[in-house]
C-alpha cells in the first residue's frame, strides 16, 4: 500500500517465456562450467535515483550498509544486482517480476540452497503497530483476485461488497470453484501464501532487541493516534501478516476488511499488519519457480516496514491522510535495514551450519 503505483506483470508470465527462449538457444550457449551457489538475496521493489549517495529508496541502505560495491550483470534485468565479499547478494526490482526470472534462470548461478528476504515498506495498521515499525510475515495474502459489489448496492447484513471467488458472501471461503474460466479444484482459489513459519519465527527472536530508529516528528504525529495504543508506540519488532493488493486502498471500512481477509485465508492464525502493492506478485513469481525446481520455497523470508498508517487518525478526513507515506518513509527504510542485518549475518557467518538445516 504504501509503495509508489509501478507496472505489475502476471507472476509465472514471464518464467514461461524466458524459459521457452532458453530452450532454443544452442546448447554450447547454455551450458555453464560450474553454477556458482547464492547463499543469500535481500530484494528490495524499488529505489529513487542512484542506488547510493543520495536521497534513500527501499534499497539504498542495503546497498551501503552491506557493502554491495560490485555490480552482477545479468542478462534481461541490467544494473539490478549487486553483491559484497561475504557474499550477499541484493537486487532491485527494477522491472518487476522479470529481474526475479532473468536472475533465477541464469544459468551462471545456483538458488537451490539460497536465502531469500523480500524486504519493503507498507502501510500499517494502526490497530497493531506504529509507523517505522517492523513486521516478519507467516503469510503473505493476495487481495487481488475477488468478487466485487459496490458498498453502496449490498445486502444490508453485508459489512462490504468484497469476497472470495466461489463464496455466496463475504468471510466465506470458497465453496466451489464456478464462474472462474478453466478453475477446477476449489484449491485453486486460495489467497494465502505460506512462507515457513519455524523460519520466520528465528528470525523474529534474533531481530526482536535490535535497535530500531525512531524520528522527533513522527514521535510527535503518533500523538494523533488517540485510543490506538500500538500506533502510539515508538517503532517496535513484531510477527504478523503482509495483504498485497494492486488497489491502492485507505480508511477504516477497508481496513476492516483487511483485516477479515487476512484472518479468513489463514484460518484464523494470521495477522493483518502490513499492506503493499506487490508482495502478492512476487510469492507468486516465487512459487512457480519453485514448482520448476529452481528456489526452496522453504528459505523465503518477507520482512515489511510501515511508512504511514491504514487509516486516518481520528478526526480526520480519509481523503486528507490517502497517500500520506512520505513522512515516515526514512524511518520505514532505515528500520527495515535494521532489521533484517542480524539475520542474514547470521546465516552467513555460520553457512556451513545452515546450507543444508533451516533455522527454526
Amino acid at each position: 500500500m504504501a509503495d509508489q503505483r509501478r507496472s505489475r506483470f502476471p507472476a509465472g508470465m514471464f518464467t514461461s517465456f524466458m524459459l521457452a527462449g532458453a530452450a532454443c538457444l544452442p546448447v554450447a550457449a547454455q551450458a555453464a562450467p560450474q553454477a556458482q551457489e547464492v547463499r543469500f538475496v535481500v530484494v528490495a521493489n524499488w529505489e529513487n535515483g542512484a542506488d547510493s549517495g543520495d536521497e534513500p529508496g527501499e534499497y539504498q541502505n542495503w546497498v551501503e550498509r552491506e557493502h554491495l560495491d560490485e555490480k552482477v550483470p545479468v542478462r534481461g534485468a541490467p544494473d539490478v544486482v549487486r553483491r559484497n565479499k561475504a557474499g550477499l547478494y541484493g537486487m532491485v526490482l527494477r522491472h518487476g517480476v522479470t529481474d526475479l526470472a532473468a536472475f533465477v534462470l541464469d544459468p551462471r548461478f545456483d538458488f537451490h540452497h539460497t536465502y531469500w528476504l523480500f524486504t519493503g515498506i507498507s502501510g500499517v495498521d494502526p490497530n497493531v503497530a506504529s509507523v517505522g515499525s517492523v513486521a516478519w510475515a507467516r503469510w503473505v495474502v493476495d487481495g487481488d483476485a475477488l468478487r466485487e459489489i459496490d458498498d453502496r448496492t449490498i445486502p444490508r447484513d453485508w459489512p462490504y461488497g468484497l469476497y472470495a471467488i466461489g463464496a455466496s458472501r463475504p468471510n466465506m471461503l470458497p465453496e466451489a470453484p464456478n464462474h472462474y474460466g478453466s478453475v477446477t479444484d476449489v484449491a485453486e482459489l486460495t489467497r494465502a501464501y505460506p512462507l515457513n513459519q519455524g523460519l520466520a519465527r528465528w528470525a523474529f527472536a534474533l531481530s526482536q532487541k535490535v535497535n530500531l530508529a525512531d524520528d522527533p516528528a513522527i514521535a510527535l504525529r503518533r500523538r494523533a493516534w488517540t485510543g490506538f495504543d500500538q500506533a502510539r508506540k515508538p517503532p517496535f519488532v513484531l510477527l504478523g501478516e503482509t495483504l498485497g493488493a494492486e488497489r491502492y486502498w485507505h480508511g477504516a471500512p477497508r481496513n476492516r476488511w483487511a483485516q477479515d481477509w487476512v484472518r479468513l485465508w489463514t484460518h484464523g492464525q494470521g495477522q493483518f499488519v502490513m499492506t503493499n502493492e506487490e508482495s502478492q506478485t512476487y510469492q507468486r513469481e516465487m512459487r512457480t519457480l519453485a514448482t520448476l525446481g529452481f528456489v526452496d520455497p522453504d528459505r523465503i523470508m518477507v520482512l515489511r516496514s510501515g511508512s504511514n498508517f491504514s487509516v486516518p487518525p481520528p478526526g480526520v478526513p480519509v481523503t486528507r491522510s490517502m497517500g500520506d507515506e512520505g513522512p515516515g518513509q526514512s524511518l520505514a527504510f532505515d528500520n527495515n535495514e535494521r532489521a533484517g542485518e542480524p539475520v542474514i549475518e547470521e546465516i552467513l557467518t555460520n553457512w556451513k551450519k545452515y546450507r543444508d538445516n533451516i533455522p527454526s
